[in-house]
């Protein structure tokens, strides 16, 4: 019973500090420096280190799958809409 009340403070402890979300939309800055991108909906993402920045362009639609982890949105998957 100890570990299972053990198991529950801790995740309770650490579920605000990351969750996974989506979002769709349109690409409207890109910076390669940061490895960030801006949607049309005003949010910054940022980009896995080994992402081709070449696949992407302003104006790009994109279906983006996210970690917010710490305040910041980390992708962990990203399908380009034609």
């Amino acid at each position: 019973m100890r570990i299972a009340v053990a198991a529950l403070a801790a995740f309770l402890a650490t579920s605000g500090l990351a969750y996974a979300a989506s979002v769709e939309g349109q690409i409207t800055a890109i910076d390669g420096e940061a490895m960030t991108i801006t949607l049309d909906n005003g949010d910054t993402y940022r980009l896995p280190g080994e992402f081709n920045m070449q696949a992407i362009d302003v104006g790009t639609e994109v279906l983006i799958a996210f970690d917010q982890i710490e305040g910041q949105r980390q992708i962990t998957d990203m399908d380009i809409m034609e």
